[in-house]
């Protein structure tokens, strides 16, 4: 149980009627509160009913899928047969900040995520840049992941009934279609099952987990019969840049293991099982990816994979001879990359719950359906934004945009253990960073290398999206911040 002492009130909250600008923006918010606050949204409650094995199947809902299954193609002529090696070093980015994600998921167990953790020990204007960057990372990457699914439901179709999706209805605006129609449905799929609730939706998301961990099974078991040594030379022909540029690449495919934390406030016991559900999807994953990126480029030489649309189906198709298991491939990966859709979403939804909650949002967002214990018009209205940006954004402009985001929010989590861990030594942790520490700066300085690897044009839409975010919290959250609400009375 959390340590009830509280922090001396001047470092958390304002102390006197007229605060200055700079001690509102850097007001916090004790954690006490942050936990007190749990489940209660406007207009009902969300109900604890998630256990270990559920939330760890959010994770890797959240997780498993695009990554290996499209962006892979994407990562592969950067890195050569060395894309392993851009996945593991992705990977270690990511486990860094796990275990961070993990020593705070047990210590604050909300559905702010890293934004409620930046609340508790950087501050108001801080967790709102946090839970902006959180915006860019659940959202648009569910937009991202969704286009994605078009491919391969694309390579399904034609395996099975013999026609494709016509191109101006299957591919977005500069991919010479009109409008990515799949993409907008995929999402829209995925608001229903959500609009039933926590446990309901949990039940959806392990069974088609279970699915795409099966395909992913499949696909090394018969891909590892056509792997040739002659592909894995050269090993790195780009050189570290290569490898270092497809590891940031990849990064987007990590992007998801945090969804766990996000469903703090309706799991059954969170101090236990959600640093255990974020350490656990992360091991299935990062080993996963591995064995799949090892056999993917043993199969069939890298050069190949340049252009090539759903490359796992055409691997199975190539190795076996047969299109039969090409279609069960892209059957797997259908089903595997709507879950990642559905689990993401579902973590957007309740990190845009706690904002609201704190008064950042609109209320709108907060409002939870006294039925099914889910936030239902949160739930369509960013269905809907993301399902648009699915429809016309390209893959690859989302795919970086959500990495910056994403590493951003990583490095402020890392952060925050170090500021939690002084501030409040005693307080109760089910869950402790080892080597600390080394971790949390290490997980730092890997996020700061990965931002820094991505493209400039990048850099100036995450500046843009800064800025944008910077002039909303000015114009909107710092007036109607509840936090400031409190002081004020």
């Amino acid at each position: 149980m959390l340590d009830q002492g509280a922090a001396p009130p001047s470092t958390d909250t304002a102390t006197h009627s007229s605060p200055g600008l700079g001690t509102r923006l850097m007001r916090r918010k004790p954690v006490e509160q942050l936990v007190a606050e749990g489940g209660q949204g406007d207009g009902g409650a969300l109900r604890r009913s998630l256990t270990m094995g559920q939330l760890t199947m959010i994770s890797i809902g959240a997780t498993l899928g695009t990554g290996i299954f499209v962006v892979l193609g994407e990562a592969t002529p950067l890195a050569g047969p060395a894309v392993a090696i851009s996945f593991v070093i992705a990977g270690l980015t990511a486990l860094f900040s796990a275990l961070s994600y993990a020593e705070l998921a047990g210590s604050i167990p909300v559905s702010g995520s890293s934004y409620s953790y930046s609340y508790a020990t950087m501050g108001e204007l801080v967790a709102w840049i946090c839970g902006w960057c959180l915006v860019l990372e659940y959202g648009v990457s569910v937009a991202a992941v969704a286009v994605g699914w078009g491919e391969y439901l694309d390579e399904l179709l034609a395996g099975t009934i013999g026609v494709t999706i016509p191109e101006a209805v299957s591919a977005p605006l500069g991919e010479g279609g009109l409008i990515n129609l799949p993409a907008l449905v995929v999402v829209l799929l995925a608001m229903v099952f959500l609009m039933g609730g926590a446990k309901e939706s949990a039940r959806v998301n392990t069974v088609m987990v279970a699915v795409k961990i099966v395909t992913l099974l499949l696909f090394i078991g018969i891909g590892f019969m056509g792997i040739k040594a002659g592909n894995y030379a050269p090993l790195a022909p780009l050189g570290v840049t290569g490898i270092s540029a497809a590891a940031a690449t990849l990064f987007f495919s990590y992007i998801g293991f945090d969804a766990a934390s996000t469903a703090g406030e309706e799991a059954k016991n969170p101090k236990r099982d959600l640093p255990r559900a974020i350490m656990l999807s992360l091991l299935v994953v990062t080993v996963l990816y591995c064995l799949v990126a090892l056999v993917a480029v043993g199969a069939m030489p890298w050069e190949n994979f340049e252009g090539t649309e759903a490359a796992l189906a055409q691997i199975m198709k190539d190795v076996t001879g047969q299109s039969f298991w090409g279609v069960v491939l892209a059957a797997g990966a259908v089903v595997a990359i709507a879950s990642v859709v559905f689990a993401v979403l579902y973590g957007q939804t309740r990190i845009l719950f706690a904002m609201s909650r704190d008064g950042l949002v609109p209320k709108v967002f907060a409002r939870v359906n006294p039925r099914t214990g889910a936030p239902r018009a949160n739930t369509v209205i960013v269905s809907l934004f993301c399902g648009l940006l699915a429809a016309f954004i390209p893959l690859g402009e989302l795919a970086n945009a959500t990495s910056i985001g994403t590493l951003f929010a990583f490095a402020l989590v890392n952060v925050a253990v170090v500021i939690l861990r002084y501030k409040r030594p005693e307080m109760h942790r089910t869950f402790r960073v080892m080597l600390f520490p080394a971790t949390p700066v290490l997980g730092f300085l890997f996020c700061a290398y990965m931002m820094w690897s991505l493209p400039a044009a990048t850099w100036v839409v995450f500046g843009g999206w800064m800025a944008a975010g910077l002039v909303f919290y000015f114009v909107y959250g710092l007036r109607r911040s509840r936090l400031a609400a409190d002081a004020a009375h």
